[in-house]
């Protein structure tokens, strides 16, 4: 598929107006119609409505505009790759062999996470990479410390120094016993005035500040007996009776656990889980991660946080 025909499409889908994605593109808006028709018919599908308003594409081109998104995202990095390593060989060739450490935090990003770690194996098969697990108090040491390349935790930073995108953005649930009487609110959901008293699980004193803050929704102030690093931690506590915790809504799928039900918290901001690299890292294999995790996360963060 010839990628100036979807960088057209995409243009017209994105501007709204042939003519705006021509001058974008510094091409003539005939050219951008031709790379349009050309798709549509190599596709046998009409991909935009033409109508006397803002052109807007029918339900084939919103499919395409998705995946173009994605195959425009993985060839600029692609490029960006080779150019490197057309100007710094002995370095890139030191930095693949290392390969690629990816930190995750818990479940990371939902469906964001596994998805990109495959797109990655699949656009890069020979680069080795190594998932490393996190903790909860590893927001950025881990990048600082040169453990990882880049990481999946939560909720979003600001720190020098480190580069932060956006990959979900999730309901708020808390993790209660089974015998706790918020329990029956599973179906229903609470409000942060009923759960800001909670006995959350205690964290390590160096863990960052943004961690506490969405542990305990800013304000809480009564800590359980234990200590918490991982999710098993928590939920082991939790199921024992010992405290609660708190986190976004797809841990629920991805930690069913046994005597710990999830209650969706209804007035709580919605938090963010996302992806953090060090700022200006020079690692080409960093950039193509990131290229097709953010591309991933625009089709996948909305099923993320269903």
């Amino acid at each position: 598929m010839d990628l100036r025909r979807l960088s057209s499409f995409l243009a017209v889908v994105e501007e709204g107006h042939f003519g705006r994605a021509a001058a974008r593109l510094f091409l003539s808006p005939a050219a951008v119609t031709q790379h349009v028709q050309q798709l549509e018919r190599e596709l046998g599908a009409r991909l935009l409505d033409r109508g006397n308003g803002p052109v807007r594409p029918t339900a084939a081109g919103q499919r395409l505009a998705s995946h173009a998104r994605t195959l425009l995202a993985a060839a600029n990095a692609a490029v960006e790759d080779v150019t490197e390593a057309a100007h710094r060989t002995s370095a890139a060739s030191a930095l693949a062999a290392r390969g690629l450490r990816v930190g995750v935090m818990g479940h990371g990003s939902a469906e964001v996470t596994p998805a990109a770690v495959n797109a990655f194996r699949r656009a890069r098969p020979e680069v080795p990479l190594k998932l490393v697990q996190l903790t909860f108090t590893e927001h950025c040491s881990a990048l600082r410390e040169d453990r990882v390349d880049v990481a999946f935790v939560r909720p979003a930073i600001e720190s020098e120094g480190i580069e932060v995108d956006i990959l979900t953005t999730e309901q708020r649930i808390v993790a209660v016993p089974a015998a706790s009487q918020l329990a029956d609110a599973a179906g229903t959901g609470v409000r942060v005035a009923d759960i800001i008293d909670l006995p959350y699980l205690r964290l390590p004193r160096h863990t960052p500040r943004p961690f506490t803050d969405y542990l305990y929704f800013d304000e809480g102030e009564r800590r359980a007996p234990d200590c918490a690093l991982t999710p098993h931690d928590v939920l082991t506590s939790v199921a024992a009776g010992r405290g609660a915790g708190s986190g976004l809504k797809s841990f629920a799928r991805y930690y069913p656990w046994p005597g710990t039900v999830y209650v969706p918290v209804l007035d709580a901001p919605c938090a963010h889980s996302v992806l953090v690299t060090r700022t200006g890292d020079p690692n080409p294999e960093v950039r193509i991660f990131r290229a097709l995790t953010v591309a991933l996360a625009r089709e996948l963060g909305p099923l993320a946080a269903r």
